[in-house]
């Protein structure tokens, strides 16, 4: 209870400075109030929905202004040098730095001032764990099973390693102390960087947004995705025939010079009480945990990769590789379909009217689809049966992890000798096997024992997200498959 009022209080500490410094959620930001909220929003708990977040007080209109935060309040690194010389003439001097680097020291510079920092009252409220891929360790990372995503771990890992090498002499010139200096300290700092900034269009590295950065998540609107042609959204940009509606990032608001302020709106109507969400941008969900920390259970911009042959990819060469891919909902994208038509042809058959055919969308022939639909359905069962686990395993899995999340029940399975096998392997490589305190009773994991299975969890979702997407692509394949064959009959008896 002392904890949940310490944490109310510095929260009301938190809205009370953001209102001195102009933040607000109404239009007239004018008049002194003891919070910078209560006209639109307000901090709630959505505990199925993201955890912390803002909730409507009143109902809100697409479009209408939800917050506004002016320039001065932006944490960036132009608001951060301006305030301490001693700062502003170490970074002058490491111009070779990369944006995001930079923001990342001051980030930690500021950190290391304590209640000295301007910045103090928003920093007690930044997250002290992230999930983020970079913060993975080697169990985490084995876990997720498929090499692309161990692959992009091992990338994020390495680039966070490398970047600390890169800003060593910065740190010692800003006297930074040697916790802040460590790699769990830069860690920290790159993924608070890169979970909370919002764009901004003077700063590549972005900005860190008081209150702004309190909105969770929002996916975009989902377009219907179809394998008869490029009448999808996604389907038209894969047929090259749309490149600007999609390969720009998906916003909510922005700075805005007339104002000198980053304005945020309501992307739907919200009844009271509702959470009001923020959509960051389009992203799949090993994107979003690399970038974020979190996955969503359904990710309408999902995208599976299968292994493909290195001869499909020089007929791809209409599209970009990474249109070859498998949707969330399991149909095979246009760009793949359309390519393994041709790939499945002899070359002497591939002639201007069949390739009309075939960057029009359209099938060449039944015996050619179904061919098209048996070497993506077959694909995909390679794919699954190396995988070390099946669906049935990581559904299992996950209901195991929960269970190890409460003392009882864990001690419960233990008795038992219920642990699966992974489980096991999880308790061993992080020495948890005595799961009881004195006279037998089950204790509570270590804040850092729940933040390694809050990243195992998240490894078996993710892995688990995957092989669903290919389970439902053979279903898919399977039924067109089927249809075809009765259409190939029809045309026979006729």
């Amino acid at each position: 209870m002392e904890v949940l009022d310490l944490e109310h209080q510095t929260m009301e500490t938190f809205l009370r400075w953001a209102a001195e410094i102009g933040i607000s959620d109404s239009i007239d930001s004018s008049r002194f109030r003891d919070s910078c909220l209560g006209h639109s929003l307000s901090v709630a708990d959505f505990p199925h929905a993201g955890g912390r977040g803002l909730g409507a007080v009143r109902e809100l209109k697409k479009g209408e202004l939800v917050l506004k935060v002016p320039r001065n309040a932006l944490m960036t690194t132009e608001t951060m040098v301006a305030k301490d010389r001693k700062l502003n003439d170490a970074v002058i001097l490491h111009g070779s730095l990369s944006s995001t680097q930079i923001l990342s020291v001051c980030l930690l510079y500021e950190m290391g001032k304590g209640k000295r920092s301007f910045w103090y009252p928003y920093l007690v409220h930044l997250p002290r764990d992230y999930d983020l891929l970079a913060t993975f360790g080697e169990f985490e990372k084995q876990a997720l099973q498929v090499e692309d995503a161990v692959w992009a771990t091992e990338k994020a890992i390495a680039k966070c390693q490398f970047e600390l090498k890169e800003v060593g002499l910065l740190m010692e010139e800003l006297e930074l102390k040697s916790k802040f200096r460590s790699f769990q300290a830069w860690l920290w700092a790159s993924a608070t960087i890169s979970s909370r900034t919002l764009h901004v269009p003077w700063d590549s590295a972005g900005c860190l947004c008081p209150v702004g950065d309190l909105f969770n998540y929002d996916a975009p609107g989902d377009d219907l995705h179809t394998l008869e042609g490029p009448e999808s959204a996604n389907d038209v940009e894969e047929a090259g025939l749309v490149v600007e509606t999609h390969s720009e990032r998906l916003t909510d608001g922005g700075f805005e010079e007339d104002v000198n302020a980053y304005c945020l709106y309501a992307r739907r109507n919200y009844q009271l009480g509702e959470q009001v969400l923020l959509c960051y941008g389009t992203y799949t969900n090993l994107e979003l945990l690399e970038h974020y920390g979190f996955m969503l259970e359904e990710n309408s911009n999902d995208k599976v990769f299968i292994p493909l042959e290195t001869s499909l990819f020089s007929l791809a060469s209409s599209w970009p590789k990474d249109s070859l891919y498998i949707h969330q909902d399991g149909k095979p994208s246009f760009a793949l379909v359309s390519t393994l038509r041709l790939w499945l042809i002899p070359q002497s058959q591939r002639d201007k009217s069949v390739m009309r055919l075939v960057y029009a969308g359209s099938q060449i022939s039944v015996k050619n689809e179904i061919l098209v639909m048996k070497w993506i359905s077959e694909k995909c069962g390679s794919v699954l049966r190396n995988l070390p686990t099946s669906v049935l395993e990581d559904t299992l899995l996950l209901h195991n992890i929960d269970k190890l999340q409460d003392p009882e029940l864990r001690l419960e399975q233990k008795k038992t000798e219920a642990f699966g096998s992974e489980v096991c392997a999880f308790l061993d490589a992080n020495r948890l096997w005595d799961v009881t305190g004195f006279f037998g009773k089950p204790v509570e994991f270590s804040r850092k024992t729940s933040r390694m299975l809050s990243k195992w969890r998240l490894s078996v979702q993710w892995r688990l997200s995957y092989k669903r997407t290919l389970a439902d692509c053979i279903s898919y394949c399977s039924e067109k498959m089927n249809n075809l064959s009765c259409t190939q009959d029809r045309l026979r008896d006729l």
